[in-house]
């Protein structure tokens, strides 16, 4: 589960970044308008990713249902 979020959030950061770039090469005047929701993207990307490393953490160490399983 960590693995397949890692993966892809890289995907969907390596592919928003590739399009920036595109989009500034085009437009060079939009650079400052596209970096400032490429970078608020890119910790929303992140976040996701690490929330989920959390539930599976929490799940794999922490798991509220092995108490009924143990019984």
């Amino acid at each position: 589960m960590i693995g397949l979020g890692a993966a892809g959030a890289c995907i969907g950061i390596g592919i928003m970044c590739a399009s920036f770039l595109e989009g500034a090469a085009r437009q060079p005047e939009m650079i400052p308008a596209l970096q400032g929701k490429v970078f608020l993207l890119l910790g929303l990307i992140d976040a996701s990713f690490i929330i989920g490393v959390g539930l599976a953490m929490m799940f794999a160490f922490a798991n509220p249902l092995l108490s009924v399983v143990a019984k």
